[in-house]
């Protein structure tokens, strides 16, 4: 498997490169440690002085190069190669550019199984009308993108968000070939939204709701029983449920009500303008989900 960790010298960076070591039992094959100077945003905060600008660049450039280091050295820790022969090759890169599309672009052209990124957490207004980076490559990225929003050195217990789309699967596929440790522990959960508004359950028992939505319910079971056998095949521990509610507000619950150290989703992998929309389901789940959050796209079952 190939990596690319994105990294800007805050803790969060640190936390998702110290993140290696949850998956230090199947290490990936390769490392690549990405800096990105965002010398797009110097130029146009300096353009009246442009020798302060490149002083700044230069300056930044330097200070990347050094951070790098160091977490090239962190890496080889979480790994566990720092006193061992390695098993995965790290390399660092230093790039300039506006950070959310230069990541990606990296990305592309390392063709990497999975991009990871620390996000802070930020607030409705800072979420809607700035953009994080973290969000804006996952809405970019050709590749499964793993947000690290807190320490991360274990891979115990795994939420797996599934639903009756073929993403499921996918999102199933990476999990078992690529990624998860043999020791994690997966629930996969699928919620089925209420086939009948709230203002209609006021007058319809409870039973008549049920038959409404026995049709979905009964797709969701055969896609987790599906979905249950795979990871059974694959000796992982796993647990299932299915149960009717709204979908963001379940998984959330489920997420902080126990000790989960990872949510995973699948998604279509949107195009054009859809790719920056805001209220799918990933985008709720990225924002609010009080764990690290991993959404696969690009990946056949």
């Amino acid at each position: 498997m190939k990596m690319l960790i994105a990294v800007d010298g805050s803790e969060f960076a640190e936390w998702s490169v110290q993140m290696l070591e949850a998956i230090a039992g199947r290490p990936p094959d390769h490392v690549t440690l990405l800096h990105v100077v965002d010398s797009a945003s110097l130029k146009s905060s300096a353009r009246k002085h442009a020798t302060l600008s490149k002083q700044a660049i230069a300056a930044m450039t330097k200070a990347g190069d050094q951070m790098l280091r160091r977490f090239e050295g962190l890496a080889k820790l979480a790994l566990k190669q720092a006193s061992t022969k390695p098993r995965t090759g790290i390399e660092t890169v230093l790039a300039h550019g506006r950070v959310a599309d230069t990541i990606t672009k990296v990305a592309k052209q390392k063709k990497v199984d999975v991009l990871v990124v620390g996000s802070r957490g930020l607030s409705d207004a800072e979420h809607y009308l700035l953009g994080s980076v973290s969000r804006k490559v996952s809405a970019l990225a050709p590749c499964p993108v793993l947000v690290v929003k807190r320490p991360l050195t274990a891979l115990a217990h795994v939420l797996f968000a599934a639903d009756t789309s073929k993403h499921s699967q996918g999102a199933c596929s990476f999990l078992c070939k690529r990624f998860l440790p043999d020791s994690a522990h997966v629930t996969v959960l699928s919620v089925v939204e209420p086939a009948v508004t709230e203002l209609a359950t006021k007058y319809l028992s409870r039973e008549q709701v049920e038959q409404i939505s026995a049709p979905k319910r009964l797709a969701a079971e055969q896609m987790v029983e599906k979905l249950r056998a795979r990871f059974l095949a694959d000796n992982y521990a796993v647990t299932t449920k299915v149960q009717l509610d709204h979908v963001t507000d379940a998984l959330l619950r489920q997420a902080a009500s126990r000790d989960i150290d990872l949510l995973v989703a699948g998604s279509r992998g949107l195009t054009g303008s859809e790719r920056l929309q805001l209220g799918s389901v990933s985008e709720t789940l990225l924002k609010y989900a009080p764990c690290s959050v991993l959404i696969v796209r690009g990946w056949r079952a």
